[in-house]
């Protein structure tokens, strides 16, 4: 923090106010604005908050334009190097890494919570047979409130920190139950002698009948997504998650409805927009720059899809990592793999992209949803279930953003102001006179 301020005159009546500059570790200074309505009755517009600050985190930070992302201080490229999901989840949670008996203890935690209560069986199973997973999710997360109602205590650290192990430990079985449900096979329940990505896929792909050993660098693979994905600062599901919570809902609520946000496909949907745009263009026979050059038609509406991001204007560091990681996915699937030219479509795409003025000049670089989706369908999970991973790696840093805000003395309901544009006062016309 800083003592700089910032000086508002109102041109209108002369009058003015300081503004306190409010320095944190790293990043952009921020203006603290809560006393200019006060003070000069005015609000501030920002419409998808693109230069407001809407809380104060010491979670993760993000500087789009170095191409920086660290949790907790951590640069995401020395966590997925050396670190495992379980160990990633404990930092976002606690703020620091754990020892070897900490860590040891946050895991059998939460392998102790991994079931289901028996009744969810028959809730899940009662939603139609095409049900989008997804649709599964926001209902079971949302029900877990009716089998936990001590979690609704939210002032309650243990109480909080209870139910943040329990979604956590949860979201592998829900997620792989609302698949099974959409393809009629029975549900399987979680192997406790596995490790969390390994028992995620045992759960997805194992039946009564066969005996299921995940390969290793499969299991290395969706650990990885799963760590690139915990956490992505103050983004829309985040939002949400912290504005539904800040009302003291429960948390299974508050998740709940950032799985919601989360299913739109301008948040969570990037990477089956990928695949789907990947697979058109390796059946289409056209050469790849003939949809670079689409895309740069202004007249055509095509677009490349995992290009670009919101907050990067740089390269996406996790674009480079889980670029490295689809080589080792594909290797395990032999020579000649249907999705060999799914990663050669898109090496092309990027290495075009790169080199083009037309990209450059607009910070359009590959994101993470660039490749992800392809090491997803090279493991075999389907398309409607992408989102249904993105849901199962995120929980972490919805929790832990919920835990850090209820922990908050200063924490407030979220109230958003509005700029009304509609009609001044009017006066009642009775239904008879109305023409």
């Amino acid at each position: 923090m800083s003592n700089d301020t910032v000086t508002l005159t109102d041109n209108a009546t002369g009058r003015q106010v300081e503004l306190p500059v409010l320095r944190g570790t790293t990043g952009p200074a921020t203006i603290d604005v809560r006393t200019l309505y006060k003070a000069l009755g005015y609000f501030t517009f920002d419409p998808g908050f693109m230069a407001t600050a809407s809380c104060e985190s010491a979670i993760t930070f993000i500087d789009g334009d170095k191409g920086i992302l660290r949790y907790r201080g951590y640069p995401i490229e020395q966590l997925a190097e050396n670190s495992n999901y379980i160990e990633v989840c404990y930092l976002l949670l606690y703020g620091e890494l754990p020892t070897q008996s900490e860590c040891d203890k946050f895991a059998a935690s939460i392998t102790h919570h991994t079931m289901l209560h028996e009744a969810m069986r028959r809730f899940v199973g009662a939603f139609r047979h095409d049900a989008h997973p997804m649709a599964i999710m926001v209902g079971v997360v949302g029900a877990l409130a009716a089998f936990y109602g001590d979690a609704s205590n939210v002032h309650d650290p243990a109480v909080r920190e209870l139910a943040a192990h329990r979604l956590i430990a949860k979201m592998p079985t829900i997620a792989a139950w609302s698949y099974k449900h959409s393809i009629g096979e029975p549900f399987v329940y979680p192997d406790n002698n596995l490790g969390f990505a390994a028992n995620f896929l045992h759960m997805m792909f194992s039946v009564p009948s066969e005996k299921y050993v995940p390969d290793p660098r499969i299991v290395k693979a969706l650990d990885l997504i799963l760590i690139l994905h915990a956490d992505h600062e103050q983004n829309a599901s985040t939002s949400t998650v912290r504005l539904t919570g800040s009302s003291e809902a429960s948390p299974f609520a508050a998740i709940s409805a950032g799985i919601g946000s989360l299913w739109g496909p301008s948040h969570g949907g990037a990477n089956e927009a990928v695949i789907r745009m990947l697979e058109d263009i390796v059946h289409s026979g056209n050469p790849v720059q003939h949809y670079v050059d689409r895309a740069k038609d202004k007249d055509d509406r095509y677009r490349l899809m995992g290009f670009g991001h919101r907050v990067y204007k740089n390269y996406d560091p996790r674009a480079r990592i889980i670029s490295k990681a689809c080589y080792e996915v594909l290797e395990t699937l032999g020579e000649g793999n249907e999705y060999q030219q799914l990663l050669d479509t898109a090496m092309e795409l990027e290495r075009i992209a790169l080199k083009d003025d037309y990209f450059k000049a607009r910070n359009l670089y590959p994101n993470v949803d660039f490749y992800s989706g392809i090491i997803l369908r090279a493991i075999g999970i389907p398309l409607n279930m992408f989102t249904v991973i993105f849901a199962m790696a995120r929980v972490v840093g919805w929790l832990s953003h919920w835990m850090e805000m209820m922990g908050d003395p200063n924490a407030r309901i979220s109230r958003p102001r509005q700029l009304y544009t509609g009609y001044d006062e009017r006066e009642y016309v009775g239904l008879d006179k109305r023409s």
